[in-house]
């Protein structure tokens, strides 16, 4: 079954393709799988054997679940750390009211340079950690001139609202998939990625108009802002489901291990996307208090 998520897409597992040739031990190491050793399923072409084809398969492991926790881990601690380094290292707005320009200019530069890099994980055939990482980076620069610019708005205490709510919805997305066995079916798939690609371009439209004075507000801290940032909340928890049905898929499979990046990749997204959205909600509610 295919997934209609441009982040797994591109990984034939992801896909269901990959059980007839990885799911036997007996061929992991011996070069007899054809979807993963011959190239065939594009792992070889151009970067593990592309004009050595006589060259012994060396057996990489399969992904796990703990590949994958590993993996993100690394990659979400990548996210805080730059955060961090951003958050202490730009002035302090109650001392210098002129940073905000500084933590805008952060914040635009990881949002787009972290959309660019998403676009070319999302749409690469072979999963590159090195770009994964990249993307984490910039991701932290964003994450980080973001909250303090708003901390500094709407007053102390929505960072760590933002993010012990942020562990809570991803803890209890994850409680609710194992517990209630939640099964995900193509339908559900369309409508969620169907919905997903309507917020982001009304999203888009909103950010490009603002440049004409015509910015109706989905962006921003109103009442539009206020709906538009529960339906991205609402948006986030799906996507964490279609996350963990998406790993769950990779492992049966039997992805190489370097699939855990991919993996990785598609959960710090999500992540990232519901702290920024809690975020934003959570300021939305103090600024009408």
């Amino acid at each position: 079954m295919q997934s209609s998520n441009p982040i797994f897409r591109r990984s034939e597992g992801f896909n269901g393709r990959g059980n007839a040739t990885t799911n036997s031990p007996a061929t992991w190491s011996t070069g007899a799988t054809t979807g993963y050793a011959q190239g065939q399923g594009g792992y070889d072409q151009g970067g593990y054997g592309g004009g050595y084809g006589q060259a012994p398969q060396v057996d990489q492991g399969r992904m796990t679940i703990d590949s994958v926790v590993q993996k993100t881990g690394l990659t979400l601690g990548v996210v805080v750390l730059l955060a961090a380094a951003t958050w202490f290292l730009t002035p302090n707005l109650s001392e210098d009211p002129a940073a905000i320009s500084t933590l805008y200019a952060l914040s635009m530069f990881g949002a787009l340079a972290g959309f660019g890099l998403a676009m070319v994980n999302s749409f690469k055939k072979v999963i590159s950690p090195a770009l994964v990482l990249a993307y984490a980076a910039v991701e932290g620069i964003f994450v980080g001139a973001f909250s303090k610019s708003l901390e500094a708005m709407f007053g102390d205490g929505l960072v760590i609202g933002a993010v012990l709510g942020t562990m809570a919805a991803v803890a209890g997305t994850l409680a609710a998939y194992k517990f209630f066995d939640i099964k995900v079916t193509p339908k559900f798939r369309m409508w969620v990625m169907g919905a997903l690609i309507g917020f982001v371009a009304v999203s888009l439209l909103n950010f490009v108009l603002r440049f004409f004075g015509a910015d109706f507000g989905f962006n921003g801290f109103g009442t539009m802002g206020l709906i538009s940032s529960v339906i991205a909340l609402g948006l986030g928890v799906l996507l964490l489901i279609l996350d963990f049905d998406f790993v769950e898929r990779g492992i049966e499979a039997g992805l190489p291990e370097r699939e855990s990046w991919r993996a990785a990749f598609g959960l710090t997204v999500t992540i990232i996307w519901i702290y920024i959205e809690l975020l934003r909600l959570l300021a939305i509610l103090r600024g009408n208090d």
